[in-house]
């Protein structure tokens, strides 16, 4: 198994997966089911009015669950809604240095949705494209305290 590790450097090697984001037509629907039949816990509810979206949170162990629903029909989010229904949106991985990763998968030729970091819900986030990705729309998040915190203003 030794061969199949990664090349990277450690500061670019993904942490964790921070969370696996499920996109939904009513976010207080789906919460009856994740909340009150599977038994999650519901960390967060929140706007991102520059997203356009309201999304909410569910910690499983490590990692957690994210609700996205589309507050405006003109967003990309709508759109994934419109053409592909309800279920999986994107994985998000954790990365200690988000624009070091963000610059060695341009530099490996992979398409960014962003080239830099952006504001997040729950910190530093950019997007690779999925064209990129065998079809998965891939999300990076820098850990907290990385350099894109102070940055961006968290």
């Amino acid at each position: 198994m030794d061969q199949l590790k990664s090349a990277l450097p450690e500061g670019l090697r993904i942490g964790k997966i921070h969370h696996v984001a499920i996109i939904v037509r009513d976010l207080e629907a789906v919460l009856d089911l994740y909340r009150d039949k599977l038994g999650l816990t519901v960390e967060t509810v929140m706007s991102i009015p520059y997203d356009r979206v309201t999304i909410g949170f569910l910690p499983v162990g490590e990692v957690k669950i994210e609700l996205v629903q589309p507050d405006d029909d003109t967003t990309g989010a709508a759109k994934f809604l419109e053409s592909k229904g309800e279920g999986f949106h994107h994985v998000c991985f954790e990365v200690p240095d988000i624009q070091a990763a963000l610059d060695r998968l341009a530099e490996d030729g992979l398409q960014l949705i962003d080239r830099t970091a952006r504001k997040g819900a729950e910190g530093p986030v950019a997007f690779v494209h999925p064209k990129s990705c065998h079809g998965v729309l891939v999300e990076l998040i820098e850990a907290p305290g990385g350099p894109a915190w102070t940055k961006l203003g968290y």
